[in-house]
């Protein structure tokens, strides 16, 4: 005789109802026996064995249940049966394990962590080191902060003779201790870390800025000193020690260290600026100047003047009279060519030598000051009492050190313009013994031109080729901003006239009237083969959005396209595309239900009046069982993950992504023809994680708990939610939150908390009539819960008025006002 599926379903239904459970056992035992796929009477069977106290049958139960999730790719309700499995027997590490793998899987960090904590201290009580190893590296991946979780590594790894992991373990625990100013302990994780790798530099590193922190950089440096006695080259080495000494602000030896580290590498020359702030911090302002002079000249090359100027400074404000500062400040205002700063410098250095009776050192400063400013007669009567001008001196500070011009510096027209004539004219009024003389070209700061003269000089055969030269760069430094940039005088001598140019021969033309550009790239399109390239590959983005779904973006892009190719035919093709899959979308939106046999009772939830909340099956995701088998494939139990993934027969999930916010709902503004915006644009779009990841993983994980009847769980998931949602945020997220915590508060018999979130739903704006009415309707089952009829019959009559046949209202009012009438006697 063939087995009858319904009637043993109601014979156990019967048995439940009487309080018959073992009998109930036995009808669900044939069930499953007669179909092992019906999971859901598997489910239900676990439940009452556990019911009775039998938790190994119960756990044996579920996990063929958990498993056949698992291996289709339902991670959400193969996580609410394995924590019904992990109810029953806390100490199961083997479920944990999956468990962790699953929460990892969905992105649940915190609770992923937890779950592999618990087996870290269960494999760590049984003496499995290794195992508890591998899950320590696991939990350092989803928690990359914990700077504990790194020094159990550490120790670990030492302990299983595995030196090189415990230090780098070590070292990224520094590292985090660092970050919070604990630096004793980041000290003590350094420390150890030196001890099992001494010449990993990432430890030396954090050794040292520990070390710094703490004020003992002395230590530091003595330890790198003596690393260096047997690696005496290493640059890396020498970069520390020049680092710990200066944190231990021992100039001198932060000097000498630089030194070395300069010969070996010298483009580490600005190390030595700040050596110069150690020395002024210790008042010692002449050495301070003497180290900072040997930075200028790769600091000037570099553009890195003001590095150079804060040190000079700030020594002439401890010490006017620091004669080599004023020097170094004078060549380095002529340097950048500063006419106004270079004066001060000169008068201040005239001031200090006249002062200090440095005769010669006043004179080549005044030599300089009457080249800068021929008109003050106080410079030349001053210089002609010192002895006037004389032969042989050089400019101030040209000793100290000559710029070149780097190899990698792009030529200003300046530094080949033709100057004016004063330097001409004022060597000229100059007195002089010679009628050569050449003072003037000896005083010449900064030679940027190292060409020969006579090699600069035009042709003498080719007056039309000079003439041109001398329109074109006076042209450009008109153009520039006709700066007088003064430059060799020697130039004077060899410079063509520069002859006057008139506008007068130009001829006006007329290129007629500017077309507009909005009309001309849609006709230019069509048949230039760059453009229609170009147009197709931004196309190919637009096919992308359509077949992701993406259709406000896609709008956005056309929109962007039309304005800066004009009409096209491919544009339009993609908008009539665009049309048709609108209302496709919609209408799969509001259709999308995934209907599911199920074979066994269970209860069933009241969500009329909330049409627009799709219920959909769990999509699987079979790429990531793969993964969870794979690194814990000596767990799995029950059903082989080798089984074809074919749709699920679990219970329907309500859909949580009913509506997203836009991710283009900004306005963005694109200009004709940048494309590299375009595309930083659209990689930003495309590369993107969704928003709203985070909420459908908790509404979703809480749906499966409260189809398992974990509601503890499931209201914890969906206050997360909640939490990540907003009643004002244009979206049902918040209003479907508050219904599923209400339903699942009343299933607890917590009526008043129930009451509040249904309140909570009333509350958010911007819903239908319809989602409204039915909270009304659920608010006062709340009530009616709690004993206040009362306001149970105030809510319902609210109903009545809106809706007279909404869901049987109209008998629910008539039995609570006999309820009521009925109490109001009893007390009478």
């Amino acid at each position: 005789m063939a087995f009858d599926k319904s009637k043993a379903i109601r014979a156990a239904e019967k048995h439940i109802a009487q309080g018959k459970i073992p009998a109930a056992i036995g009808e669900y035992r044939r069930i499953v026996e007669d179909d092992r796929d019906d999971f859901a009477a598997l489910n239900t069977l676990g439940d009452l064995y556990a019911r009775t106290g039998k938790k190994t049958e119960a756990a044996e139960s579920f996990t063929g249940v958990a498993e056949h999730y698992r291996t289709q790719g339902f991670a959400l309700k193969a996580i609410a049966m394995f924590k019904k499995i992990l109810r029953l027997n806390p100490d199961d590490s083997d479920v944990a394990a999956k468990l962790a793998a699953l929460y990892e899987g969905q992105g649940l960090a915190v609770e992923a962590r937890a779950q592999y904590l618990s087996i870290v201290d269960a494999y760590t009580r049984a003496g499995r080191t290794s195992e508890t190893l591998d899950l320590l590296r696991r939990v350092a991946t989803l928690d990359p902060k914990n700077s504990q979780i790194r020094l159990r590594i550490g120790e670990l790894a030492e302990r299983e003779n595995l030196p090189q992991e415990a230090a780098v373990a070590y070292a990224e625990a520094g590292e985090r201790l660092l970050a919070r100013r604990e630096h004793e302990q980041a000290l003590e994780a350094f420390t150890k870390a030196r001890s099992l790798a001494p010449d990993d530099l990432n430890a030396l590193s954090g050794f040292v800025s520990a070390h710094a922190a703490l004020g003992t950089s002395d230590e530091a440096a003595q330890a790198i000193e003596d690393l260096l006695v047997a690696r005496p080259d290493d640059v890396e080495l020498r970069s520390m020690l020049v680092r710990a000494y200066l944190d231990a602000e021992d100039a001198p030896a932060a000097e000498r260290a630089t030194e070395e580290l300069v010969r070996r590498e010298a483009s580490n020359e600005r190390l030595f600026l700040d050596v110069a702030h150690l020395y002024l911090k210790a008042g010692m302002v002449d050495e301070a100047v003497h180290v900072a002079a040997r930075a200028i000249e790769p600091l000037l090359s570099a553009r890195e003047e003001e590095a150079v100027l804060e040190v000079l400074n700030e020594a002439t404000a401890r010490n006017p009279e620091q004669v080599e500062a004023l020097r170094l400040l004078v060549r380095i205002h002529t340097w950048r060519r500063d006419d106004a700063e270079t004066r001060l410098a000169l008068e201040r250095l005239v001031e200090v030598a006249e002062a200090t009776g440095a005769k010669e050192e006043e004179r080549n400063a005044l030599m300089q000051l009457v080249r800068l400013a021929p008109d003050e007669e106080a410079y030349r009567e001053r210089l002609q009492a010192l002895g006037g001008w004389t032969e042989g001196s050089e400019a101030i500070g040209a000793g100290e050190f000559e710029m070149q011009p780097s190899a990698h510096e792009v030529p200003t027209f300046e530094s080949f313009m033709i100057s004016n004539d004063d330097y001409a004219e004022t060597a000229s009024s100059l007195p002089s013994d010679k009628a050569g003389d050449s003072s003037p070209a000896q005083f010449a700061e900064f030679e940027w031109n190292t060409v020969d003269s006579t090699s600069s000089a035009p042709d003498a055969a080719s007056p039309a080729m000079a003439a041109d030269a001398g329109v074109s760069f006076a042209d450009l430094n008109e153009s520039l901003g006709g700066e007088n940039v003064p430059v060799d005088s020697s130039f004077a001598a060899t410079a063509p006239p520069v002859q006057e140019q008139t506008f007068d021969n130009f001829e006006t033309m007329s290129f007629g009237q500017s077309p507009d550009v909005s009309e001309s790239l849609g006709r230019t399109v069509v048949g230039n083969e760059r453009l229609e390239s170009l147009l197709g590959q931004e196309l190919e983005s637009v096919d992308f959005y359509l077949a992701q779904g993406y259709t406000d973006i896609a709008r956005d892009t056309l929109d962007m396209l039309e304005r800066q190719y004009g009409q096209h035919a491919q544009i339009a093709e993609r908008r009539r595309q665009l049309q048709e899959q609108l209302p496709e979308s919609t209408a799969s939106n509001e259709t999308a239900t995934a209907t599911e046999p199920v074979t066994t009772p269970a209860l069933e939830v009241e969500y009329s009046g909330f049409a627009r909340y799709d219920v959909e099956p769990e999509t699987p995701s079979p790429s990531f069982n793969a993964e969870v088998d794979q690194a814990f494939g000596n767990f799995t139990a029950g059903t082989s993950s080798d089984a074809p993934a074919t749709p699920d027969s679990a219970a329907p999930i309500v859909n949580a992504s009913a509506q997203t916010p836009d991710a283009s709902s900004q306005t963005q503004t694109f200009d004709a023809g940048l494309a590299d915006i375009f595309d930083e644009y659209r990689v930003a779009v495309e590369g993107d994680e969704p928003p709203s990841a985070d909420y459908e993983t908790h509404y979703n994980l809480g749906i499966a708990y409260q189809e398992m009847d974990l509601l503890d769980d499931a209201i914890e998931e969906f206050q997360k939610a909640a939490a990540l949602a907003a009643p004002q945020d244009g979206t049902p997220r918040y209003l479907q939150c508050c219904n599923l915590l209400g339903h699942c508060f009343m299933r607890k018999g917590m009526g008043q908390i129930a009451a509040m979130w249904f309140r909570k739903g009333l509350d958010t704006p911007d819903h239908t009539e319809d989602e409204y009415q039915a909270l009304r309707y659920e608010l006062g089952a709340a009530y009616e819960q709690m004993g206040d009829t009362e306001r149970a019959i105030e809510t319902f009559t609210e109903v009545y008025g809106i809706n007279v046949a909404y869901r049987g209202v109209s008998d629910k009012l008539r039995e609570l006002r006999a309820q009521r009438e009925k109490e109001v006697s009893s007390k009478q």
